[in-house]
C-alpha cells in the first residue's frame, strides 16, 4: 500500500467488504479445489469431478455457489458444459495462494 497517499475511508471500506466477500467464497475446501483446477484454463464438468475428487451433488452445489458469487462463468457446447474464469482479480488471489501453499521450492526460487 502506498504511504504517502491517503485512504478514502468509504472506499477502503467496500474495498474490504468485497475482499471479505471474495475470501469467504474461497474458504471452502471443495470450491478451493476447483478453483484452483480452473485456475490453469476451462474445464467441462466431468474434468472437474475427476479431477477435484468432489462428487456429483456437492460439485453442482459448490459450482453454483462459484457462479452466484461471480468468480466463475459457463458456456455449454452440446451436451457439456464448461467453466473458467470470470473475474481476474480471484485468479490473481489463487495465485498468490497456489505459490504460497502449493508450489515445489524450486518454482518458489524461480
Amino acid at each position: 500500500m502506498p504511504a504517502d497517499t491517503p485512504l478514502n475511508a468509504e472506499a477502503l471500506r467496500e474495498a474490504a467488504d468485497r475482499a471479505c466477500r471474495l475470501l469467504k467464497t474461497l474458504s471452502n475446501p471443495d470450491r478451493l479445489v476447483l478453483l484452483c483446477h480452473l485456475a490453469e484454463g476451462e474445464k467441462r464438468v466431468g474434468e472437474l469431478e475427476t479431477l477435484a475428487g468432489v462428487p456429483q451433488p456437492t460439485l453442482s452445489q459448490q459450482l453454483g455457489v462459484l457462479r452466484e458469487e461471480g468468480l466463475v462463468t459457463t458456456r455449454r457446447e452440446g451436451k457439456h458444459i464448461y467453466y473458467r474464469f470470470d473475474d481476474p482479480q480471484p485468479l490473481a488471489v489463487m495465485k498468490t495462494l497456489y505459490e504460497q501453499f502449493c508450489a515445489t521450492p524450486k518454482e518458489k526460487t524461480r
